[in-house]
């Protein structure tokens, strides 16, 4: 994982603009103040607390911009990012990798590794097949699966970390970050608001957050909880401070066939959608680290998720697991159990167990 100086090396100003923000952020009444935006294909948001917003304004241009930063190398979206060039590239020769997006290909493997192969950030021939991405989203052949399937395993991934080389030595090979890449720009966003001297703040990335410190008046941000099946916004809520949280579910990217709903999440053991589980929530110390976690714990299964994560120190998990007669099954890790609540609406639809 890259280490803060460099996050706050790319993404802060000068010390002077430094001490004049942090004074202006202790002016005043302090206040939540909201700074919409758009990247990565989606929305984002920068909640500050602070006593003067006119101030505050250029925290959150400059968090705005790291996140443009972000999405201009690791997007795969495009032709000009670094994760494009690396593809066009890297089969059968060694590229070089640019600083950040080789600290997340690193600790992408890593993660690869400890998920018993569960995340795997060259799923993305399997995903295009789908038609999850740059198509209409459609259930493919067996040959097609077989043939992106073909093309799908980082173990085909040569990468050293020291001296930021990365090689495939398959062809047809291709990195996607997109498992990944929103909850690092949320980390790194967190650390350039955090190096101007702002105590507490929510950043939101489509549900990837940090959560630093508190809001006004209460001592933990409080963050909902989506229902998988939609049948309320939020179906429980979290406390959380200083903390990283992500969601991975398929109600957003979902296609349906002969009855069967697939959802986005691929399984990149089987070459097919992740089946058996509705949704993960995980809490971390940031939210790249959750980020990382929640879309593998969701391909693992319910049984096998709650061993990893009740395995790990540095993450905890919400599992919700569909159950019979419309009522499903929320597993909730003991570190979580009291700071995790239900809506009033939700007691007769879920059905809370402690793990």
């Amino acid at each position: 994982m890259p280490g803060s100086r460099t996050i706050r090396r790319l993404a802060c100003a000068t010390v002077a603009a430094w001490l004049a923000l942090a004074r202006a952020a202790d002016s005043g009444e302090p206040r939540v103040v909201s700074y919409p935006g758009r990247t990565m294909g989606t929305y984002s948001n920068v909640t500050l607390v602070t006593g003067d917003s006119a101030a505050s304004a250029e925290v959150a241009r400059l968090a705005h911009a790291t996140f443009a930063r972000e999405d201009s190398l690791m997007s795969n979206w495009t032709t000009t990012s670094e994760v494009a060039r690396i593809n066009r590239e890297a089969y059968g020769q060694t590229v070089r990798v640019e600083p950040e997006v080789a600290g997340v290909i690193a600790y992408s493997l890593e993660v690869w590794r400890a998920s018993q192969h569960a995340f795997d950030i060259t799923v993305e021939p399997l995903i295009r097949a789908w038609g999850f991405l740059g198509g209409k989203p459609h259930v493919p052949s067996d040959a097609e699966i077989a043939s992106a399937f073909r093309r799908v395993g980082a173990n085909h991934v040569r990468f050293d970390p020291r001296a930021r080389t990365i090689r495939f030595d398959r062809a047809g090979v291709q990195i996607d970050l997109g498992g990944i890449a929103k909850g690092y720009a949320v980390h790194a966003v967190a650390e350039s608001i955090r190096a101007h001297g702002i105590r507490d703040a929510l950043v939101d990335l489509s549900g990837n957050m940090d959560a630093i410190g508190h809001p006004p008046g209460a001592p933990y941000w409080r963050i909902g909880i989506r229902d998988p099946r939609d049948r309320m916004p939020f179906f429980a809520h979290l406390d959380l401070s200083d903390q990283g949280v992500s969601t991975s579910a398929d109600y957003e990217q979902f296609v349906s066939a002969n009855g069967k709903r697939y959802g986005h999440i691929m399984d990149p053991r089987t070459g097919r959608p992740a089946e058996g589980l509705l949704a993960v929530t995980v809490v971390a110390k940031n939210g790249y680290v959750t980020d990382a976690w929640d879309t593998p714990l969701f391909a693992l299964g319910a049984a096998a998720a709650r061993r990893v994560a009740k395995a790990r120190e540095d993450i905890a998990a919400v599992i919700v697991e569909p159950g019979a007669e419309g009522v499903d099954t929320v597993w909730v890790e003991r570190s979580l159990r009291r700071r995790f609540q239900l809506q009033p609406e939700a007691e007769k639809l879920f059905r809370v167990v402690e793990f």
